[in-house]
């Protein structure tokens, strides 16, 4: 009877013992889901929440500030999260805070960051929707350092395969030997020295033509500057111009007249045909201006005979005289 009693008092510390410790650890986690103690609800819209769940932790400026209360999807790109925040950061939460997904940790569990953002705005209130930034995404991330791994492995590959390449070269290790090869780059790099000299100088005395020229200074300088040679030199090209229009003015009434010569030539018709072709008429021409010549040799014998007869002497010296006054 006595054990029988002992054992009961022994089941019953352990059944108080049990349920004491349910409670403490139903208290801790309620208290670590923010189920006791005074809590305020936001809200964020997220077009990915990347395997965000219930209960995770939210952190505002990285100090534990709620959990997760509810996941619930509003459409195709629109995911709503409904955070329960603890009511004593409620006046350092703004309504122009981001929320953000990350990492507890490089692979840890998924977590609502609020991050504040600077400028005047208003705390928050209960059931605010907070902005959502944009997500860094840690699958993305890997997949891309493992694509960048293939890379560098490809390009380790390809400068394996060089060097052994340049290993095996007989030409290229040549080159590294010969003693000659540094004394040819010192003098490579003086004379490269020297005309990067030469060009500068040659820029500066550039600079300076350049300059005086904008100043008007020399023959070059006048001719670029002097306004009024520009004015001289359009009247010289339309003078120009038109003496050029008037040449082949010219030149187009000499081929017209060359054309009908040429066709009065070859047809025989007109007074050119006629002189080129008749013979009778090229004699009666050139006898007539035998004539003509005879005649003149005649009057001159003439003139000359009356200036020396005693009547015309008088009128004839007359005429000389006031040719010598008039000079």
């Amino acid at each position: 009877m006595g054990n029988t009693s002992v054992r009961n008092i022994k089941l019953g510390v352990f059944v108080l013992a049990g349920l004491l410790f349910l409670i403490i650890l139903l208290y801790v986690i309620g208290k670590n889901q923010n189920l006791f103690g005074d809590n305020f609800q936001l809200s964020a819209r997220f077009p990915n929440v990347q395997g965000l769940t219930a209960g995770n932790n939210i952190r505002f400026s990285g100090i534990q500030a709620g959990t997760v209360r509810e996941i619930t999807v509003l459409n195709d790109t629109t995911i709503e999260v409904v955070m329960l925040i603890k009511s004593s950061l409620k006046k350092h939460i703004r309504k122009n805070a981001l929320a953000s997904i990350g990492t507890d940790g490089l692979v840890g569990n998924k977590v609502v960051n609020i991050i504040p953002v600077r400028g005047n705005a208003a705390t928050v209130q209960d059931g605010d929707i907070l902005a959502c930034q944009e997500t860094f995404d840690t699958d993305r991330l890997l997949q891309k350092l493992a694509k960048t791994s293939e890379d560098i492995s490809d390009i380790a590959a390809d400068l394996k395969i060089t060097m052994h390449r340049i290993s095996n070269s007989k030409v290229i290790w040549e080159l590294l030997e010969d003693k000659s090869l540094p004394e040819n780059i010192r003098t490579s790099a003086t004379n490269i020295q020297l005309a990067t000299a030469h060009a500068r100088d040659m820029t500066h005395a550039l600079n300076l033509m350049v300059t005086d020229i904008k100043a008007g200074k020399g023959s070059l300088g006048a001719f670029i500057t002097d306004t009024s040679l520009a004015a001289n030199l359009n009247l010289a090209i339309e003078k120009i111009r038109q003496v050029g229009d008037e040449a082949y003015e010219l030149a187009g009434n000499l081929n017209m007249t060359v054309g009908n010569l040429y066709n009065e030539v070859n047809t025989g018709k007109g007074p050119v045909a006629a002189l080129l072709k008749d013979s009778v008429m090229a004699a009666n021409i050139a006898n007539s201006l035998q004539n003509i010549e005879k005649g003149t040799t005649s009057f001159n014998e003439l003139l000359e005979a009356a200036r020396h007869n005693i009547l015309f002497r008088g009128y004839f010296r007359k005429q000389e005289r006031q040719k010598k006054k008039a000079r």
